[in-house]
C-alpha cells in the first residue's frame, strides 16, 4: 500500500469510479491525485475481492481498520494461509463443502501450517477484514438481491427535447455478484415485476429467494 495513505473518502471515490468504467487517467484528474496511487490503491480492493458496490457501503472506519490491518507485518506462515482463503471462499459457496475438508485439503499440503482451531481462527478475521458483506457464504442459486438505486437516469427525446427520468432497477446474486441492470418508468408493481422476470430471464434460472430492500 502506499506509503502516505489518502483521505478515505478519496479511497472509497476512487474505486466507485473505476466500478463505473472509470480509466485511472480519468480518475487520476478528477481527484487531483497521481495515476500511480489511483492504480495502487483499486489493486488493493481488488485484493481483497471487493466489489466497488460493497467498498462504497462500508464506513470510512471500517475502510480505516482494512488498511491498517493490511499494514501489520505477518508471518510467512500466515502469507500461505491467506493465499487459499479467496479460493476457500469460493469452495464454501459450494453445498456439502466444509471448513473441515478446507483445511485438510491445505493441511495435507502445509502439514507444518496451521491447526484445526487456528485455521477456523485466521479464516474468520480475514472475513471481518474484507467486508462487512463478506461475513455471510453465500451458496449458488440461494438468493437474488433486488433493489432501485438512488440516483436516476434521463434520456431526452430527439424530436421534443423533453427530459424523461427512468428508476434503475438493479438485482445481484449474492454468490457470485453476477449483476442484472434495467431502465425502466418508475417503480411500480408492475414496472418492478416485468424488470424482475426479465432478471431471471437473464439469469436463466431462478434462485431460491428473492430479497428486495425497502421496497
Amino acid at each position: 500500500m502506499a506509503n502516505k495513505q489518502i483521505d478515505m473518502r478519496k479511497a472509497k471515490r476512487i474505486y466507485k469510479l473505476y466500478g463505473e468504467g472509470a480509466s485511472k487517467r480519468r480518475i487520476s484528474k478528477e481527484l487531483g491525485i497521481s495515476r500511480n496511487t489511483v492504480a495502487k490503491y483499486i489493486e488493493f480492493f481488488k485484493c481483497y475481492r471487493l466489489t466497488p458496490y460493497e467498498v462504497s457501503e462500508m464506513t470510512l472506519e471500517e475502510i480505516h481498520r482494512l488498511f491498517k490491518a493490511d499494514q501489520k507485518p505477518k508471518s510467512e506462515q500466515l502469507r500461505t494461509l491467506e493465499r487459499y482463503f479467496p479460493y476457500f471462499d469460493k469452495e464454501l459457496r459450494k453445498t456439502g463443502v466444509t471448513r473441515q475438508l478446507l483445511w485438510e485439503e491445505y493441511y495435507a499440503k502445509h502439514p507444518d501450517g496451521f491447526k484445526l482451531s487456528q485455521f477456523r481462527y485466521w479464516y474468520r478475521e480475514w472475513t471481518k477484514g474484507t467486508s462487512p458483506v463478506m461475513h455471510f457464504t453465500h451458496k449458488a442459486g440461494d438468493k437474488l438481491f433486488i433493489d432501485f438505486t438512488g440516483k436516476k437516469l434521463h434520456i431526452t427525446d430527439k424530436y421534443t427535447g423533453e427530459i424523461q427520468e427512468l428508476e434503475v432497477y438493479l438485482c445481484v446474486l449474492g454468490s457470485s455478484h453476477y449483476t442484472y441492470v434495467e431502465a425502466c418508468r418508475s417503480q411500480k408493481l408492475e414496472d418492478f415485476m416485468r424488470c424482475t422476470e426479465n432478471a431471471l430471464w437473464f439469469y436463466g434460472g431462478v434462485p431460491r429467494a428473492l430479497v428486495t430492500d425497502n421496497l
